[in-house]
């Protein structure tokens, strides 16, 4: 079996246990498993009761990573996070006491009830894969990746997460309520929501080398024209007040070789582009006049892609 071939079969069996749990979002959770092969992280979006924690945990659990919940509150603070330095009276001296930051899959949920300072201190985690406690630098479990959870239509007692921090997620991901012949399964599956119940798929050694295999993913001239004149367009779409940043060329360069490691490829085509760039561009374009969908679907309809004898040379 080739290395490609590997993620494909780790990527069906996933999705087969994922479906003991929870019902639907097949898609979402793929674009979360690539997202974790990029390594970048998640904005998970969605109304409550939609099942946002249940698909993070078991999504963690069948990939053998480790598993943190912090539930943003507005009176969280960054030590609360990350960690602090405390006195330990039996040595006799400081020590540090590790935040539920260090996990290989944080939930972040309802990031955006804490106050901006403690939104902060995920920054430095989620760049740099290390954080600091008493002046000392502290390394990340890997892979590390946070998923963070917000309810965009609620606004009383928020703080609305600000464009820098928006940025630093790869991925938007948006949870809608399911189908009637999904909510029918709902109402007649018993399992659904016991994550013990979803068994791993793939040790954390394993998944690693999966990781690593993602910079070998070819991306040929052609196809990062593409992506740049995709990213460019958001920027002059008329109405835009801004368009999506340098970073989302990287992070899109980087989910779509993703994506195509995940179909069983080893170089990126424009349809890899086509199918992540929604979820790398959305929160990233601001505007009061047109919706972020409507502003991606027009660029994606408007610049041309590159020819098929291009793509691989």
């Amino acid at each position: 079996m080739s290395d490609t071939q590997a993620v494909g079969t780790v990527l069906s069996r996933m999705l087969s246990e994922l479906s003991k749990v929870i019902i639907g979002y097949e898609e979402e959770a793929m674009v979360m498993f690539a997202t974790l092969l990029a390594s970048g992280h998640v904005l998970l979006e969605g109304v409550p009761g939609v099942g946002k924690t249940t698909l993070a945990k078991a999504f963690a659990r069948t990939l053998s990573l480790s598993f943190s919940r912090i539930q943003f509150t507005p009176d969280l603070l960054p030590s609360d996070v990350v960690g602090t330095v405390v006195y330990n009276p039996k040595v006799n001296d400081f020590e540090v006491k590790l935040g539920p930051i260090f996990a290989n899959i944080v939930l972040a949920d309802e990031i955006n009830r804490a106050p901006p300072k403690t939104q902060a201190g995920l920054l430095e985690a989620m760049q740099e894969g290390q954080v600091t406690i008493g002046g000392k630098s502290f390394k990340l479990p890997k892979p590390f990746m946070v998923i963070a959870t917000q309810d965009p239509r609620e606004l009383s007692g928020t703080y609305p997460l600000p464009e820098a921090q928006l940025d630093r997620f790869m991925t938007r991901i948006y949870l809608t309520y399911p189908s009637f012949d999904e909510e029918i399964q709902i109402s007649m599956n018993t399992n659904l929501g016991k994550v013990e119940l979803v068994r791993q798929v793939i040790s954390i050694d394993e998944l690693i080398k999966l990781i690593d295999q993602v910079d070998g993913v070819k991306l040929t001239r052609p196809v990062a024209n593409y992506i740049v004149n995709v990213v460019r367009a958001t920027r002059e779409y008329k109405g835009v007040r801004l368009g999506a940043s340098t970073r989302a060329i990287q992070m899109l360069s980087r989910l779509a070789r993703a994506w195509a490691l995940m179909h069983e490829r080893n170089y990126v085509i424009p349809e890899d582009v086509i199918k992540v760039a929604p979820y790398v561009l959305a929160h990233r374009i601001f505007s009061s006049s047109v919706s972020p969908e409507k502003v991606i679907e027009d660029v994606l309809r408007g610049v041309e892609t590159p020819e098929a004898s291009l793509i691989r040379k």
